[in-house]
């Protein structure tokens, strides 16, 4: 693993939302609409067999534990934090840094009934960390969603992006598409372009395949395919020197509640 970090590019497959499906009983008389509320808090607790960020694992292709918390109001503004284990600070020599700290914020809208729209803020942050070219990074982001597709750009604006030194305004462009297969079954392809500026050497292209399944009452899972054309001794675990980027299958598992 070079010691420029940029192995802190991490996954890119994050399951696109399982469609669900509403039940409508008949009645004598008609029932009023229950009211929308004004805001809705919800938290989410995983795991997965390997924490792929951006086709990168980010625990040498370990397990993590994941959880998160999500506030959204009913305008459209929402915040929320996410975080994992992770291991690739730790597996460089002299590395500190057990997790990843998520927190983010942004507002969604829609044009019409098919097109929606979100735009955030997004900071990864790396407690303990301990190096001279600090992972730490923020990113814009923006997409537009189009029925089932979706296009997203996310914009780095700090001097270094995961590590990569002199990389202001690298950014990763993807894209992806939801499948209902019905019973709570989705299908999810994406494919994304790391792009660190000046250091072209470190920018890759990933791809995935995911496929879902929404068991009712907050639980859900998936498994996939993943890989990268990442270069391959830029991007090894500097504890075994194993390829972090390879093609490989990732399973998961959520409760949110």
């Amino acid at each position: 693993m070079s010691s420029t970090l940029s192995t802190l590019a991490r996954t890119t497959l994050a399951l696109a939302g399982i469609l669900g499906t509403a039940a409508f009983a008949q009645t004598a008389a008609p029932v009023a609409a229950e009211a929308t509320p004004d805001y809705t808090l919800g938290f989410n607790v995983g795991a997965v067999t390997d924490y792929r960020f951006r086709g990168i694992s980010q625990t040498r292709l370990k397990p993590a534990l994941q959880g998160g918390i999500d506030f959204a109001h009913s305008s459209g503004f929402y915040v929320g934090f996410w975080g994992s284990t992770i291991r690739i600070l730790k597996d460089i020599p002299g590395g500190r840094g057990p997790v990843e700290l998520d927190f983010y914020g942004g507002y969604k809208g829609k044009i019409n009934d098919d097109f929606a729209y979100d735009v955030g803020v997004l900071r990864y942050q790396y407690p303990r960390e301990n190096f001279a070219t600090t992972p730490n990074t923020t990113e814009l982001y923006g997409s537009v969603t189009y029925q089932i597709f979706t296009v997203k750009y996310s914009h780095s604006v700090g001097r270094e992006t995961f590590g990569v030194p002199d990389s202001r305004g690298s950014g990763y462009l993807e894209a992806a598409a939801a499948f209902d297969l019905g019973n709570g079954f989705s299908l999810t392809p994406h494919v994304g372009r790391q792009y660190f500026r000046n250091n072209g050497y470190a920018s890759y292209t990933d791809y995935s395949l995911a496929l879902g399944k929404d068991f009712g009452n907050g639980l859900s899972a998936f498994v996939s395919a993943v890989g990268t054309n990442a270069d391959k001794s830029f991007y090894a675990s500097g504890a075994n020197g194993k390829f972090l980027g390879k093609t490989g299958a990732v399973a998961g598992i959520k409760y949110t509640f």
